[in-house]
Parts: structure tokens; sequence; C-alpha cells
């Protein structure tokens, strides 16, 4: 099963939800509203859903983007879900320390690794 919204590519890994962003720079407000709205429609309504989201084709991320993940990461564990990170560049995963984030999600190097970690 492959769906395509208009910022993330999903496709489905058994049980899990593989989502990738179409786009390199996940910066302004306006996008960064919509990916939260895709993301809440595979979530909605799928109680112990897996999502595994790659960062392999971004290069830059925004503190509100950061918001957005952990929006969407207490509404997945509220649903009983789990959620891992996976491709992160060295830049952005910098962010994800300094913020702390990197202890609040299960980041993974690779989307394998990840898959694997369910």
């Amino acid at each position: 099963m492959s769906e395509e919204f208009t910022h993330l590519k999903v496709r489905q890994v058994d049980s899990v939800q593989v989502v990738e962003f179409a786009d390199r720079k996940i910066l302004e407000e306006f996008s960064i509203s919509e990916i939260g709205e895709e993301l809440s429609r595979i979530v909605d309504g799928s109680e112990g859903v897996k999502i595994l989201i790659s960062f392999k084709n971004v290069e830059h991320l925004s503190s509100a983007a950061l918001g957005m993940l952990i929006t969407l990461n207490n509404k997945i564990t509220e649903q009983k879900g789990q959620l891992r990170l996976s491709d992160i560049t060295p830049q952005i995963f910098e962010v994800f320390k300094i913020t702390g984030l990197n202890k609040l999600f299960r980041i993974h190097d690779t989307a394998q690794n990840a898959l694997r970690s369910f």
C-alpha cells in the first residue's frame, strides 16, 4: 500500500507505516502545519499504530517542525502506538541533542535498523 500526500510519501512495510518527507527543507510554518495534518491522518483512529519517519531527504528542519513532531509523538503514545525516527543528518541530529529531544524520540541511524526495532 502506498499513499501520496502533498508533503509526505507513505508506504507500508509489514505493520509499519514508513513516512518520508517530499521536501528537503521543512521550514515554513504553513508547510509544517500541513505536514502535521497529513501525519495526523495516518495516526487518527489507528490504535497501536507503528510509524517510522525517515529524514533521509531532509537538509533543514525548523524548531516549529520539532514542535509538530512532539505533538505527533504524544498523539501516537496516547493511542498506544510507537514512533521511530531514522536517517537524521548530523546537523539536524545536533538540534535534537541541544533540545534534549534525542532522549524523547527513538532515533536510529537507518530505516532498516528502525524497522527491526518495532
